[in-house]
């Protein structure tokens, strides 16, 4: 059972990483430090941006817009940082110790 836990952990911290991606990926593309017209550039913005897109659209259609700041991500992370706490809580609750 705790590689169950492990494995739900372990994709959660990687998808974490993925959305902090994701946003360095963003902020250099709109400051023009990266250009979308490389094709390496391109395909890995595009991934990330399929990636989490998914997840980041229902919170932007909750959290009101603050004059182009999008601090959806932000809300993403804490989810995630909310659920690896609370599954560690309930684990350790049902079934011992971690």
């Amino acid at each position: 059972m705790m590689s169950l836990y492990y494995l739900i952990d372990t994709v959660l911290e990687i998808y974490s990483i993925i959305v902090i991606a994701w946003v360095i990926v963003s902020w250099l593309v709109a400051f023009n430090v990266l250009n979308t017209r490389n094709r390496f550039v391109y395909v890995v913005g595009d991934a990330l941006n399929r990636l989490t897109e998914p997840t980041l659209a229902p919170i932007r259609r909750v959290i009101p817009s603050f004059g182009g700041i999008d601090i959806s991500p932000l809300v993403l992370l804490l989810a995630i940082m909310f659920v690896r706490m609370l599954l560690r809580e309930y684990w350790v609750s049902l079934f011992g110790g971690i």
